[in-house]
């Protein structure tokens, strides 16, 4: 039960900050948006964490393991995707970066030698080719000119940045490291590196007080960093990376829905077959086959005669 409310709650916020992403891009350098969403992410974890008097030290290897987990999830991973959608569409962001479940897939075998379920495969490629079939529209009138292939080669790579994140997170939790003092450090470094990014770039340190790059970064922040990593971290720990890691096929539906709610979205064959794709993959993905087994082909109890 705790696993599918983290499972949830990693879903609707992640799924929605797609949606807030679009509020930070225009006036303000992607560099500089960024830095002051970890910098206050890292300030409200350090925050919590000094409040609760917890143990904040660690030995150098983990530090180096943590810097890694920084520059992977908090930091390059961001700045692909943010750069990304200044080529491609939300919606052609989201399905690419769906890619990450395969590479965590890969990259579980690589780096740990996991064996991997040959259900988790399919039911991976079920729900990619489920995002493909919803957002078919967009992709069927794709023109695969060199802005748009240098925006997929760039979501691509925050997808890979992303996954190798994730790799560094289970290191950490394989370790014991706790997830919210791990979060706390790791946001501090991507706050360093993102600002570190901002001087090497050449761009400044400009600010929107328009409401809606307030809200959107504050909810970027607050929900998109502090409590879904933590959710997402607890997930990895608890489910493992091939499993976990499937929230980012379900990203995309909140969007749609997102979509249908303020931005008249319509829905059509295309958007009712890529849910049920979608939702089977899941299933495939998080019910072993034995359950699968069991809960269609229940044993038949005998009747038993009765007595005279």
């Amino acid at each position: 039960m705790q696993n599918i409310l983290l499972y949830l709650i990693t879903v609707l916020i992640w799924g929605s900050t797609w949606f807030a992403i679009e509020f930070q891009l225009g006036d303000v350098a992607v560099e500089a948006s960024l830095t002051y969403r970890f910098a206050l992410s890292a300030l409200l974890m350090w925050g919590y964490c000094l409040w609760r008097r917890l143990p904040m030290r660690f030995n150098a290897k983990d530090h180096g393991f943590i810097a890694l987990l920084a520059l992977f999830n908090f930091a390059l991973n961001y700045i692909l995707i943010y750069q990304a959608q200044q080529y491609l569409t939300s919606a052609m962001t989201a399905i690419a970066f769906t890619t990450m479940l395969l590479m965590n897939i890969v990259n579980t075998r690589l780096f740990f030698g996991k064996p991997v379920a040959k259900r988790i495969y399919f039911g991976a490629l079920m729900g990619i080719a489920g995002i493909v079939v919803l957002f078919w529209p967009d992709l069927d009138g794709l023109d695969l000119t060199n802005a748009s292939l240098l925006g997929l080669i760039l979501v691509l790579g925050s997808a890979l940045s992303a996954s190798l994140g994730n790799m560094a997170s289970v290191r950490n939790s394989r370790a014991g490291l706790p997830i919210m003092q791990v979060n706390a450090w790791g946001m501090l470094y991507g706050t360093i590196m993102l600002a570190l990014m901002v001087g090497i770039s050449g761009t400044s340190f400009t600010f929107s007080t328009a409401p809606a790059y307030i809200i959107s970064l504050l909810y970027l922040a607050v929900f998109g960093s502090v409590i879904a990593f933590a959710t997402y971290f607890a997930l990895l720990k608890g489910m493992g990376p091939e499993k976990a890691s499937y929230t980012i096929v379900l990203f995309p539906l909140v969007a749609v829905v997102l979509s249908t709610l303020f931005e008249d979205f319509v829905w059509t064959g295309y958007t009712f077959s890529g849910f049920a794709l979608v939702l089977l993959g899941n299933a495939l993905v998080l019910t072993p086959f034995a359950k699968i087994k069991a809960l269609l082909f229940k044993p038949t109890v005998a009747a038993q005669p009765e007595l005279p």
